[in-house]
């Protein structure tokens, strides 16, 4: 039985119980809120993470690792740090998009690696398939895509983004306001190559309803994919990408009422001042559903910085109701992260999710921050190493200058307020 039927019957299954645990949140509420579609449980039939999660309404913002091989880079023994590393430090998803390599393979690998939902993009491989079989992206069939749709829920996978919303008329919309960055989403790419060729609509729009299918059977999310979102400033909140948010909407109501959870992504690169009224618009326009954005990037001109861009988007837009957030890396628009750029991009959107949690009012997360402030206050430095989000780091910074007084931090030293101020409040 899937989990909107279940809340629906008003009944908790064996994951919201584990979810009411994590969550701190009341049952029925919980219940409520799955079965209205704000909120959803990733999980397959035919899988059982270790850590399940949880994602919507009153719930904290959780943050997702991207991870897989590309065509000039298949490395599985990297992957398996790369998966290593988010796990340690508290990623809440895995997406595998991998596009090098056997991907069929690649993906059961990392299935069985790791203890956290993993999501795919099913129809890249439609499309590497495609070309390598028969010669061009757009030689792939509308077969060819379900397959492997089918294939990836069989497999276990937990969530799948599938880019639904760019249709024929999206395409039309592109072309009389055209953009400075067009279709960057890879999925949309594909998809829109595929339409141009072959003159006929998107598969995964026009026949929506054998999606539905799949993922009912398998219960798994479907993660309506922004194919048209922007990928620059100048494109941001366009027409073309609040036409295929409607189109998303609509799909998205649909699948509700088929039993089947949806999640909504967004985007992408948009500036500070846009990023208020692009949250509130999905949440209003989709009925409260899940909003999972990139980031957002909120400037074009930091490559190598983007995990700091991501994060100050990320940030605002967890603090105005965004649920998921996909992490950013160095390394996005210059080459495929390493394990490093991993860490980095990781932990930058964990501290984008914990402002966030902080703004929304979550007990626990304002606790943390309390805690270690009363460590700092103390000159607790084992204590405020163990708070903090990345204790490795904070206890390498701590031990790489010594000083005869433990007691204080090289930085100020025998000037350091807090020790003054207790001298006075002593006095």
């Amino acid at each position: 039985m899937n989990q909107i039927t279940w809340a629906k019957k008003r009944k908790l299954s064996p994951e919201m119980r584990i979810i009411v645990k994590q969550e701190n949140i009341d049952a029925g509420v919980l219940m409520r809120d799955i079965a209205s579609g704000r909120t959803v449980i990733l999980r397959n039939e035919n899988r059982k993470p270790e850590r399940f999660c949880a994602v919507g309404k009153g719930l904290t913002v959780k943050v997702n690792v991207n991870t897989g091989t590309s065509p000039g880079v298949v490395d599985m023994a990297e992957e398996e740090k790369k998966i290593a590393i988010s796990e340690k430090l508290g990623a809440d998803t895995i997406m595998d998009l991998s596009t090098g390599g056997d991907v069929d393979q690649i993906r059961k690998h990392i299935l069985a690696k790791t203890c956290l939902p993993v999501g795919t993009v099913p129809v890249y491989q439609a499309a590497i398939e495609a070309k390598k079989n028969r010669g061009s992206i757009g030689a792939m069939t509308e077969e060819d895509i379900f397959d492997v749709i089918e294939k990836n829920a069989e497999d276990g996978v937990d969530f799948i983004t599938v880019h639904c919303g760019v249709t024929r008329k999206a395409m039309s919309i592109l072309a009389r306001f055209p953009r400075e960055m067009g279709v960057v989403s890879r999925g949309g790419a594909i998809l829109c190559s595929w339409m141009k060729k072959n003159g006929k609509e998107n598969p995964l729009f026009s026949q929506f309803d054998r999606l539905l299918d799949i993922a009912g059977r398998y219960d798994i999310t479907l993660s309506l994919g922004d194919g048209m979102r922007p990928g620059s400033i100048a494109d941001a909140s366009d027409r073309v990408q609040f036409y295929e948010l409607k189109e998303l909407s609509r799909l998205g109501r649909r699948a509700l009422a088929a039993d089947v959870q949806v999640m909504i992504e967004g985007p992408g690169h948009l500036p500070l001042n846009h990023i208020k009224k692009n949250v509130q618009w999905e949440k209003k326009l989709c009925r409260g559903a899940p909003f999972y954005v990139l980031g957002p990037l909120v400037t074009d001109i930091a490559p190598g910085y983007d995990h700091i861009t991501g994060a100050i988007g990320g940030a605002l837009a967890g603090a105005y109701g965004a649920d998921l957030l996909c992490y950013v890396t160095p390394a996005e628009h210059l080459r495929l992260p390493d394990v490093n750029d991993v860490r980095e991009g990781l932990i930058a959107s964990k501290i984008a999710a914990h402002c966030a949690d902080i703004a929304r009012g979550n007990k626990d997360a304002y606790k943390r921050d309390l805690l270690i402030s009363r460590a700092r206050a103390k000159r607790d430095w084992k204590k405020q190493i163990e708070l903090a989000i990345d204790s490795e780091k904070a206890d390498s910074y701590r031990k790489s200058r010594k000083i005869e007084d433990e007691d204080v931090c090289t930085m100020c030293g025998d000037f350091c307020s807090l020790k003054l101020m207790e001298k006075v409040f002593r006095k």
